[in-house]
């Protein structure tokens, strides 16, 4: 599909979700309805040629589609319940609003419903990949490496529970605005993550993932220009993605952040996340978000690994442990105070993960003790975590590159 197509359809679905559901009130169905929309743009205006009105020939596609959804459920229950045998099709519409859409407005309101608390973050991501990515089950499926059928499966019982939490397509209270906020930020999030450094399979990279996170995440960002947390999560991003080109050699193994070429780092990325970075900082309150974009900014900003301003960035991760402690964040300020003190002293941040349940059989523990020890000169002991971080992960990039440092050690 022609890549200007594809991406005004991924503009276009959280618009026309937003139109159907102040229409019909029922997201599951028209959710559904999208999808279908969406799927005969696809085949149909790469042949034919987009219309003059694309959001308005979506809507109207969508609208239709619902409604046979709509009468089909309707002689379904009429099959199953007598009872339901006198009720009009048009009983189960609410009264119909314009369908037009009000604007970018809505994909921030979708995005609140499908980080709606009453589900959990694996539901808030599979929606919103469907709802306001734009995605099908298919390409979301192949993005978490797992069958269609399963990932259809996935996307069913989301939105069933988005039904069963009384979610409504309106935004929430404003007490709970601010939190609700914070959970479309940590999906966001999420999803870049597990395009950064997939979880899974044979590659490092899922880049459909990153790029959708990426551009999900300007739009809040341009619907909430003055809130940090959104500009830092941005931030925080293209910094981060900026060295994407730089991460993997040319078999796709795993490159270090300390081995890799800098010059092949994305400058147009690395710009804008220092500027944006920059410019928050300094008139944002600060938040957990910005703190990591400053530390990726640390590094963007280095010439070379030996440049890096290491103590810079220990006192950002101590920082960003008094905000947002967590063993992934303590895991990261060993491996800075490893740097400025010694390996012996980052060393001594990790005995405690090791009684932690959520890290004790984290590969990244593992991996990061092997890294300390082997600076410290303990060549078995460091061989040993090595090959533990290996049988731990599930990316085979990690684990190619965890076994040759394992058997570099090993001669």
């Amino acid at each position: 599909m022609d890549g200007r197509v594809e991406d005004l359809l991924r503009r276009s679905a959280p618009r026309v979700l937003a139109a159907l559901l102040r229409r019909y009130r029922n997201f599951e169905t028209a959710e559904d309805a999208v999808q279908e929309a969406l799927l005969a743009a696809a085949t149909q205006w790469p042949r034919d040629g987009v219309p003059d009105s694309p959001l308005n020939w979506l809507v109207t596609v969508a609208s239709r589609r619902m409604t046979d959804l709509l009468r089909s459920e309707l002689a379904s229950r009429r099959r199953e319940d007598r009872i339901a045998a006198g009720i009009p099709a048009d009983a189960l519409v609410a009264p119909a609003a314009d369908a037009g859409t009000s604007g970018e407005d809505d994909t921030l309101t979708l995005l609140l419903l499908c980080c709606h608390p009453g589900l959990t973050p694996s539901s808030q991501i599979v929606l919103t990949l469907r709802a306001v990515g734009g995605l099908t089950t298919a390409e979301i499926a192949h993005a978490f490496l797992v069958p269609e059928k399963t990932m259809a499966q996935r996307v069913t019982r989301a939105k069933q529970r988005v039904k069963a939490a009384g979610a409504r397509f309106e935004p929430p209270p404003e007490a709970d605005r601010a939190e609700r906020l914070r959970s479309v930020l940590h999906v966001l999030y999420l999803i870049f993550n597990e395009g950064y450094t997939a979880s899974s399979g044979p590659e490092l990279h899922r880049a459909e993932l990153t790029a959708e996170a990426i551009r999900l995440t300007r739009t809040v960002h341009a619907l909430l220009p003055g809130d940090g947390e959104v500009a830092g999560l941005l931030a925080l991003m293209l910094l981060t993605d900026a060295r994407r080109p730089a991460r993997t050699g040319p078999e796709g193994d795993l490159v270090p952040l300390v081995d890799q070429d800098r010059g092949r780092w994305h400058r147009e990325s690395l710009d804008e996340g220092i500027a944006l970075i920059t410019r928050t900082l300094a008139t944002a309150r600060i938040g957990p978000y910005q703190v990591q974009a400053a530390i990726a900014a640390v590094h963007a900003e280095a010439a070379r690994a030996e440049d890096t301003d290491w103590t810079q960035i220990v006192g950002l991760y101590q920082l960003l442990e008094r905000l947002d402690p967590s063993p992934m964040v303590t895991l990261n300020h060993a491996v800075a105070v490893a740097m400025v003190h010694g390996p012996r002293a980052g060393l001594a941040l990790l005995d405690p993960l090791a009684a932690d349940d959520r890290t004790a059989r984290h590969h990244r523990l593992h991996a990061v003790r092997a890294h300390l020890l082997e600076q410290a000169g303990e060549r078995d002991a460091a061989e040993q975590e090595y090959r533990s971080a290996a049988r731990l992960t599930t990316s085979l990039p990690e684990q190619r590159y965890l076994h040759a440092r394992a058997d570099g050690l090993a001669r």
